[in-house]
C-alpha cells in the first residue's frame, strides 16, 4: 500500500507493502466551498454578535487587522483586501489602517515571505503591513493581571489603541490551546513576552485539559477569554481549510461567537474517532509551512497520543528545511539531550516565567513518555540531529518495518496530515 505523507511542499509516497495492515486516518471529508470570495462576502454581511464590519467601521478613524504568520496557511489573499475595501468605504483613510502580523515570539516575516504571507500585492500597496516584535517593550499597553491565574496582559498598542480591532485566522486543532484561531491570534499572536512565557509555563503545559481539541477549562483558553475581555471590543474573521488548503468554512464576527462557530465546524471534521490503539503510529507535521522548523513538528508528536500503546514507535515525517528553529529552542533542547526528560522537567516546573521555546521542548516529553519517537527529515541539517532528542531514521518504511517485526503486531496507523487530525481512541 502506497500512502502519500504531507512533507514540505511535495507529498512523501511511502509503500507500506504486507505484512502490514494500514489503516490511513483523516479528516471526515471536506467539501471546498465553490465560490469562497462570496461565502467571505457573506459572512462579512451576516456577522454573528456583532454589526457588520462596513457598520462598524463607520465613525472610525483607525483600524488594526491582525494576521497569522507564515506558519499557518491561512488564505489571506482571498479576504484581505476585501477587509480593507470595507474600512475604506467606511471613511477610513488607508494610512490609518494597518495589517500586524502575529506572530508572537517567532521571527519576523519580511520581504518575499511577507508578500507570500499577505498573498496580494494590492494590500502591501496600499496599507501599512508590519509585525509584531513581542520583546520590545515599547510597543506594549499593559492592561494588568488576568482575574483567575493573574497573568500579566500586555499587548502590542498598535491593536489595543485601535478604533476598530479585526483578528483573522485559521481554526484547527492546537496541542495545547483545544484550537487555534479567533482569541489566539490575540493572545499570544500580539502579546508581550511576559504574556507568552507565563502562557506557556509548566503550570499550564501539565494541566491534563491543557490538549487539542478541549476547550472547556483548558487553561490557556479560560485566560485568553480573559483577555478579550480586557481588551474590548474585537471582530474576528475565522477561517477552516480542507487538506488541500481549500476554504471550507468561514465566519465573521464577535472574536468569541465567531470563534466557536468555526471550532464546531471544525470539530465535526478534525476530531476523528478511533476503535483501537497501535504499536506503530506514522504521522507527519503536516507539510509546508508547518514543517519548516523541528520546533513546530512537535505537534505532529503530541496530536496522535491518544492511540499510542504504551511503548509504541512513533514515526513522524518532516522536512525541516529551516533546521531545528529558534536560538532559545536550541539551548532547550540542548539540556533536554544533556539532563534527560525528567531532569528537565523538574528544572523547568517552579518557573513562573518559561523561557523562550522551551515549552516546545516540554511538549515533546509527553510522547517521549508514551512511545520511542522516530523522526524522518531530508532538510535537518546533521550537526542538529542529536539536538532532536529522538530517534533520527534515513527511512519511514524501513522504520515501519522494525517497529512491526519488534512488536509482532502488523498493526499500522498512518496520518498523512499530522497535527490537522485528532485520533480519539472510543472502545
Amino acid at each position: 500500500m502506497i500512502v502519500n505523507l504531507q512533507y514540505g511542499r511535495e507529498p512523501l509516497a511511502v509503500n507500506l507493502p504486507p505484512p502490514c495492515e494500514v489503516t490511513v486516518i483523516r479528516k471526515r471529508p471536506l467539501r471546498p466551498l465553490a465560490d469562497p470570495q462570496g461565502a467571505i462576502r457573506r459572512a462579512l454581511d451576516a456577522p454573528i454578535g456583532s454589526a457588520t464590519l462596513r457598520e462598524a467601521a463607520r465613525g472610525k478613524r483607525t483600524a488594526c487587522i491582525l494576521i497569522c504568520d507564515i506558519t499557518r496557511p491561512v488564505p489571506n489573499g482571498l479576504f484581505l483586501r476585501m477587509l480593507v475595501q470595507d474600512l475604506l468605504s467606511a471613511g477610513i483613510p488607508a494610512d490609518a489602517i494597518t495589517v500586524l502580523v502575529a506572530n508572537g515570539l517567532h521571527r519576523p516575516n519580511e520581504g518575499a515571505e511577507l508578500a507570500e504571507l499577505v498573498g496580494d500585492a494590492w494590500v502591501l500597496d496600499n496599507v501599512s503591513v508590519v509585525n509584531h516584535f513581542a520583546r520590545n517593550d515599547a510597543d506594549h499597553v499593559d492592561l494588568g493581571v488576568t482575574p483567575t491565574r493573574a497573568t500579566p496582559v500586555k499587548l502590542d498598542r498598535r491593536f489595543v489603541e485601535a478604533d476598530l480591532r479585526i483578528a483573522t485566522g485559521l481554526v484547527e486543532p492546537h496541542f495545547m490551546a483545544g484550537y487555534s484561531g479567533g482569541r489566539k491570534v490575540v493572545a499570544p499572536g500580539i502579546a508581550h513576552a511576559d504574556t507568552i512565557r507565563t502562557f506557556h509555563s509548566a503550570r499550564f503545559m501539565e494541566d491534563p485539559a491543557a490538549v487539542q481539541c478541549r476547550l472547556e477549562g483548558n487553561p490557556l483558553h479560560v485566560e485568553q477569554l480573559e483577555i478579550i475581555r480586557m481588551v474590548g471590543e474585537v471582530l474576528a474573521l475565522n477561517t477552516v481549510v480542507d487538506e488541500n488548503r481549500n476554504l471550507a468554512c468561514v465566519t465573521f464576527g464577535d472574536i468569541l461567537a465567531s470563534h466557536q462557530a468555526a471550532v464546531e465546524f471544525a470539530h465535526r471534521t478534525s476530531a476523528v474517532p478511533v476503535s483501537r490503539r497501535f504499536r506503530t503510529v506514522v504521522t507527519t507535521a503536516a507539510g509546508y509551512p508547518l514543517d519548516k522548523t523541528y520546533y513546530q513538528t512537535v505537534k505532529g508528536m503530541v496530536t496522535p497520543m491518544d492511540i499510542l500503546e504504551p511503548g509504541a514507535n512513533l514515526i513522524v515525517a518532516s522536512e525541516c528545511s529551516e533546521g531545528i528553529g529558534s536560538t532559545e529552542f536550541r539551548d532547550a533542547q540542548r539540556r533536554l539531550v544533556e539532563l534527560g526528560p525528567e531532569a528537565f522537567l523538574q528544572q523547568i516546573m517552579p518557573k513562573q516565567f518559561a523561557d523562550i521555546d522551551e515549552w516546545q521542548t516540554e511538549m515533546q516529553l509527553k510522547a517521549m513518555r508514551t512511545a520511542t519517537v522516530h523522526l524522518y527529515s531530508g532538510g535537518l541539517p546533521p550537526a542538529e540531529r542529536s539536538l532532536t532528542g529522538v530517534n533520527v531514521i534515513d527511512s519511514v518504511e524501513e522504520a515501519v518495518r522494525a517497529s512491526v517485526a519488534a512488536s509482532g503486531d502488523p498493526a499500522v496507523a498512518v496520518i498523512p496530515e499530522g497535527p490537522y487530525v485528532v485520533p480519539q481512541f472510543r472502545a
